[in-house]
């Protein structure tokens, strides 16, 4: 048996699957049914809002969670918006507009989705209860937005940053390099972030922290790749997974991968390694 004190932090309670959860006055959550190694419970989608709502990320094309949604909000659904399309994301988007008629909002029109409206960064949506601002943040998806509730300084963050694990960088349409000062200008914004809430886990309370434990794992990672270069010039991408990766399950060496070339795409960028394709062959850049 486990002994807690008063000082012991408060447990997430699980999340289930259609069950709406309210995280603030304005905000409540609903779980999609689509659990798994990359999306770890499951799609977190968000309703903003009292009178008029805002759904953010219907997730995947599933009748029971789209039912749910609706369920939840009703006619009061006056806006779709996506954080990004990937497949875990998007697809629910035709659905929920079939059933609410509510506009669709998002980067672009990509990957299936069609858009009634684009979002820049800093669009706005605003109603009398609240403000819902657009932050254009590519490095995962180069479409992907971040939406800050201006109110509560709670940003909804997607695969920008989730609870539970790192995310994703996949060439070409991620970038690294983007990412981390996407990540740094979230660090930096004003007024402070009180809040995440990611597309995946639980509610994230300690916004900076999170993103500084962010930047360190991306940075180490980095220090790691740029090592295995020096000391075993030229490699590869595959070469850099065994010697880095020594306990990864084989369904994640695709995702590893793929954020190795991501780190050696920065660093060739930067002027520290040389080679470019996926399946190299990579090397550390001469210095001097």
């Amino acid at each position: 048996m486990t002994d807690t004190t008063a000082a012991d932090p408060p447990v997430s309670p699980p999340l289930v699957p259609g069950v709406p959860t309210t995280l603030s006055p304005r905000v409540r959550r609903i779980v999609a049914p689509n659990p798994g190694m990359m999306t770890g419970p499951g799609t977190n989608t968000y309703l903003v809002g009292i009178d008029e709502i805002v759904v953010i990320d219907p997730g995947p094309a599933n009748d029971p969670h789209l039912d749910a949604i609706v369920g939840c909000g009703g006619d009061r659904i006056r806006w779709i918006v996506c954080t990004h399309t990937h497949e875990d994301h998007a697809p629910g988007v035709a659905g929920l507009k079939d059933r609410t008629g509510a506009e669709v909002l998002a980067f672009d029109s990509r990957d299936g989705l069609t858009i009634d409206r684009p979002l820049a960064d800093g669009d706005r949506i605003e109603t009398a209860d609240f403000v819902v601002r657009a932050l254009h943040t590519p490095g995962h998806a180069s479409n992907h937005l971040c939406f800050l509730l201006e109110q509560e300084r709670l940003l909804f963050s997607g695969d920008h940053i989730m609870n539970g694990s790192t995310v994703v960088i996949r060439p070409p349409d991620g970038d690294m390099a983007v990412y981390l000062q996407h990540l740094e200008r979230l660090k930096d914004h004003r007024p402070r972030l009180q809040a995440i809430a990611p597309g995946h886990g639980h509610l994230i309370r300690e916004p900076l922290a999170k993103i500084d434990e962010y930047l360190h794992h991306r940075l180490e990672r980095e220090s790691q790749i740029l090592a295995v270069l020096e000391r075993s010039t030229p490699t590869t991408v595959d070469a850099i997974v065994a010697a880095l990766y020594t306990h990864i399950v084989d369904e994640l060496r695709p995702m590893a991968a793929a954020t190795v070339w991501a780190h050696l795409r920065k660093l060739e960028h930067e002027g520290r390694a040389r080679g470019g394709e996926r399946d190299g062959p990579w090397a550390a850049a001469a210095q001097g």
